[in-house]
This record gives structure tokens, C-alpha cells and sequence, in this order.
């Protein structure tokens, strides 16, 4: 994956800011997850890495997938383009409890 897009500016920011409304552990992670889909060539590197839980989800979001940040969060993404073109959206960091 070589580009990465955010749906909000505040996902943006938590790169290299904190945010009150998550826990430090929380940023740590997206943090840690960010760079591994930055390095990957593709979705595939996500499926391979059990611990990451990546998955497609279902329903009215099949046109997203998820991957693990720790036991609570989850980081929601979507892909848009094709192969080599292709850019990670990602959408949110969601309370799955």
C-alpha cells in the first residue's frame, strides 16, 4: 500500500498527536498498525498476520474490512483503486464492546 488517505482530520492528527478521547495504549497501536499498512504491498500482508484479525465486515459495510487494534478498538478501513493504485482509507477507530 503506498497511499493512505483519512476520512477525518482527526485520525490524521493521531499520528503524531494525542488525543484525549483515546487511551495512550489506543494511539500506541494505531500508531504501530499505520506504519505496517504503509509498508505492506498490499491487503493480503493483513490476512497473513493473524494477531492483526483483519476481516471484510458485512451487511451495509461489506465495502470495508477491520483490523484489531487491541481486545476493545478496531480500525475500520476501505480500499479504493485498483492494485498498484490502490489507497487505504482509513475511516475510524471503533469501540467494539
Amino acid at each position: 500500500m503506498r497511499r493512505v488517505a483519512f476520512a477525518d482530520k482527526t485520525l490524521e492528527a493521531l499520528e503524531s498527536e494525542d488525543d484525549p478521547a483515546f487511551s495512550d495504549a489506543v494511539i500506541r497501536a494505531f500508531r504501530i498498525r499505520m506504519q505496517s499498512i504503509r509498508a505492506a504491498r498490499d491487503e493480503r500482508e493483513f490476512y497473513a498476520l493473524k494477531s492483526l484479525h483483519f476481516e471484510k465486515l458485512q451487511g451495509n459495510r461489506s465495502h470495508q474490512h477491520s483490523m484489531r487494534l487491541n481486545k476493545q478498538y478496531r480500525l475500520i478501513l476501505e480500499f479504493q483503486g485498483e492494485a498498484e493504485d490502490k489507497t487505504v482509507v482509513i475511516v475510524g477507530i471503533e469501540d467494539y464492546h
